[in-house]
């Protein structure tokens, strides 16, 4: 797996090469032995280094967790009505059915 175009695979079976550089920040994550070892079995098991895990986990955590932004739409426009609420369904009444 390709991360941000930094890692490559030399080739099959053969580790993968990061090249790090100011794109990244340094972190230290400390790991209880237990989960340590099963990281480093999954890694092993992938063909990847453990840091690369780590840094796929917390990508994709980070991704799941961050708040959600309203569309740009939400809120630009006004009817003057509001009950549109309260009458979706009489004001939607026979929408997507063919006439």
């Amino acid at each position: 797996m390709l991360e941000s175009g930094v890692s490559s695979r030399l080739g099959v079976g053969r580790p993968f090469v990061t090249t790090y550089g100011n794109h990244m920040q340094k972190t230290t994550v400390y790991l209880n032995e237990e989960t340590y070892r099963r990281l480093k079995q999954i890694a092993r098991g992938r063909g990847q280094a453990p840091a690369a895990m780590v840094r796929e986990a917390v990508a994709e955590y980070t991704v799941r967790h961050a708040p959600r932004q309203k569309a740009r739409s939400v809120g630009a426009f006004k009817s003057g009505r509001r009950d549109l609420g309260q009458r979706a369904e009489v004001l939607l009444g026979g929408f997507g059915t063919d006439r």
